[in-house]
């Protein structure tokens, strides 16, 4: 207020002149974000309907999606630039970086505090369950299908398949480096990373499907297993190895993320200034002490993000096991239990708890991988 006064006498005007434009632009200042949030609302309400045809509600959601956040951000820039020039380079930054915090507000952190919430709750939830406190939690830890899931997503999934992915794609990065034929190594192992996990999913069923011993046998791996004189198998249903027919859906997961891990580690090697390698050769280092004593230490920072990047996809598996298994016959793993019981058991609260802890593992790798970012000033 007192920098409106300021300007308005400035401009030579009168007490009541002045309050005019004062009123004037508080009204302008409410009136027109108003009117943009309401005809943004309705235009929610449109699309949600649904009752439009499909190319009159795919228009209106580009218009209304693209234009919407236009029209959003022109009025709080505007709004904005109304204060003083010291608050206005305060503020205008949160203009910009506002919407996407209150989209992340609104569809992660308002629903983690209500799934929190709900996990309190028996299998009916807060509207028709009773309040049981932590004891969702105690059953997470104590119920045997969980057990088997910490088991395999800890084990199978953490320990091996995320240094099997950085492994493979390190050697497939150094070895592809030094290729004639690099372009067209590095395209043949990031192909599989165009595929979705669900398509994974289906092709290494058919690599694993099994027929009876006396029909042929259309799956490949257990095709050469009867060409070498085995007996053909289920081998991700193989219940007489579980748990460690685990590893063939372990391997379909390192199959689809060595591309990624290959990426990002040629991308690093290359970065490493060819004189530092010379001089290392030319003091009489092998191969072998290049790659150890100096790649390795160059790119560690590299070797960490990608660790904790798959890490975290780990812990989150769920599609290739529900699509392999169904996490049946020792396969479970957190996100299928998760699936199960919100939406097929229907127990809200046991879901949900389960839903958190997954959450709550998550954080420290990832509290660790920004940490590591903002020491390499990515941020």
């Amino acid at each position: 207020m007192q920098f409106i006064e300021e300007r308005a006498q400035r401009s030579g005007l009168g007490p009541g002149a002045r309050l005019i434009t004062f009123l004037f632009r508080l009204l302008l200042a409410a009136l027109i974000p108003g009117i943009a949030f309401f005809v943004l609302y309705q235009g929610f309400l449109f699309l949600r309907a649904g009752d439009a045809p499909k190319w009159v509600i795919t228009a209106v959601a580009i218009i209304w999606g693209v234009g919407g956040i236009a029209v959003l951000y022109w009025i709080f820039n505007w709004l904005i630039e109304m204060l003083p020039d010291e608050w206005t380079t305060r503020l205008q930054p949160f203009v910009f970086v506002g919407p996407a915090l209150a989209i992340l507000a609104w569809y992660l952190a308002i629903p983690t505090v209500r799934t929190f919430y709900i996990s309190l709750f028996d299998r009916d939830g807060p509207e028709l369950g009773n309040f049981v406190g932590l004891a969702n939690y105690v059953a997470v830890f104590t119920d045997r299908l969980m057990r088997e899931a910490f088991r395999n997503n800890i084990f199978f999934w953490m320990l091996i398949a995320t240094p099997a992915t950085v492994v493979f794609g390190l050697l497939v990065a150094v070895l592809a480096d030094r290729s004639k034929f690099e372009r067209t190594a590095k395209s043949l192992i990031f192909m599989p990373m165009a595929i979705s996990f669900v398509g994974a999913g289906v092709i290494w069923n058919f690599i694993y499907e099994v027929k009876p011993p006396d029909a042929p046998q259309i799956g490949l791996l257990n095709a050469i297993v009867v060409a070498l004189g085995g007996q053909p198998q289920a081998w991700p249903a193989y219940t007489d190895i579980a748990p460690w027919n685990n590893i063939f859906l372990v391997v379909i997961v390192v199959w689809l993320q060595a591309g990624y891990a290959m990426v990002l580690f040629s991308a690093a090697i290359k970065g490493i200034p060819n004189e530092i390698i010379e001089a290392a050769r030319v003091d009489g280092a092998n191969e072998f002490q290049v790659f150890f004593r100096i790649m390795l230490p160059y790119i560690q920072s590299t070797i960490i993000t990608v660790a904790t990047t798959v890490v975290i996809f780990t812990l989150k598996i769920f599609d290739v096991v529900w699509v392999m298994t169904g996490g049946q016959f020792g396969t479970e793993v957190i996100a299928t239990q998760y699936y199960r019981q919100s939406f097929i058991a229907r127990n809200a609260g046991f879901g949900s708890a389960i839903a958190i802890i997954l959450l709550i593992a998550v954080i420290p790798v990832m509290i660790y991988n920004l940490r590591q970012f903002g020491e390499q000033e990515a941020f």
